[in-house]
């Protein structure tokens, strides 16, 4: 099939994720970086209108051919999808309505994730907690491919069967390798899901739910916005293990790309990350930073050095029942 990955094992570090002492640094040297935590305003009106667009957006879809649908959702509704799963991310971090008020947090998430099709807002935020908590970590972070999506996907035909399908591992990775007891937010989720899933075929019609769903699924993996999964992580150059973009697609990715800020303060929301690096920029002029999601992605699969065993692992050192402050 060409271009077999020459890697057949992750890159094995024995030293502490880079984030945390970063932080302690920055802050230490220009404390006035804590001015920038707190939350975005705009964020919850924002999903809001991507919610009534994408209703909108399926009802006159509904008795459309699926070809249209299909490109519809690639072109368009995908990108609004995409977009919204990391409006999510932000609630996740309360940094929509801010640390003090979690529920209001909650709630915006049920509704962002309306147009998602599947619940999980709620459950995303659980483990997504711990790939900051334990990033790298051998058995407790939720991000990294096992083992076996290593040596199963190793050349362009098979990376490129492993992004199309990137929703499912990402989704259900974190439930077979440290699965959480579903709590009573989750059930919450699962019933406005439920409501808003059946309504809207109640009154468009199957097409539009299944318009919504092709969405999610297209935009989570051969998909332009896609990028970030691959760019944010995957060792591009050196021992890196976070890497930056700056581009375009950050206007819609809620400043996801700014990533390695991201981790050095998951208490920052996304419209401030660009001025961590301004007000400390010694800290991050080292920084490898990608320039296009979609060339992540082509040389993901087309580069015979490139594929999921690209990521740096540690053994499991972080006791998890112990608390990090920075991550609410």
């Amino acid at each position: 099939m060409g271009g077999t990955v020459s890697r057949d094992d992750f890159e094995w570090v024995y030293t502490e994720e880079p984030h945390v002492s970063r932080r302690k640094a920055i802050l230490k040297k220009y404390p006035e970086v804590k001015k920038l935590m707190g939350h975005d305003d705009n964020t919850a009106s924002t999903m809001v209108v991507m919610v009534l667009t994408q209703v909108l957006t399926s009802y006159l879809l509904q008795d459309q051919s699926w070809l249209t649908i299909l490109i519809v959702a690639y072109c368009f509704g995908g990108v609004v999808n995409h977009s919204m799963t990391l409006a999510i991310h932000e609630t996740g971090h309360n940094l929509t309505y801010g640390h003090g008020h979690p529920m209001r947090n909650r709630l915006i998430g049920f509704i962002g994730n309306t147009i998602l099709g599947v619940p999980m807002s709620v459950s995303f935020r659980r483990y997504h907690h711990d790939h900051h908590r334990y990033q790298g970590q051998e058995h407790m972070d939720p991000d990294i491919p096992t083992h076996a999506e290593g040596v199963l996907f190793h050349n362009r035909i098979t990376k490129m069967i492993w992004m199309f399908f990137q929703p499912l591992f990402y989704t259900l990775r974190p439930f077979f390798l440290r699965p959480k007891v579903p709590g009573r937010l989750e059930y919450y989720n699962l019933t406005v899901q439920l409501i808003f899933n059946v309504c809207l075929v109640y009154f468009t019609s199957y097409k539009s739910l299944a318009y919504l769903l092709l969405c999610t699924f297209i935009s989570l993996g051969l998909h332009p916005m896609a990028g970030h999964f691959i760019s944010e992580h995957y060792v591009a150059v050196g021992d890196y293990e976070t890497y930056s973009y700056e581009g375009a697609y950050n206007y819609l990715a809620f400043n996801v790309g700014y990533h390695v800020e991201h981790h050095d303060f998951p208490n920052i929301p996304g419209k401030n990350l660009p001025l961590v690096r301004k007000i400390a920029p010694e800290f991050y002029e080292d920084q490898k930073c990608h320039e296009s999601f979609t060339a992540v992605v082509w040389d993901f699969i087309m580069n015979p050095e490139n594929g999921p065993f690209n990521r740096i692992r540690r053994p499991d050192a972080r006791d998890p029942n112990l608390p990090d402050p920075w991550i609410r």
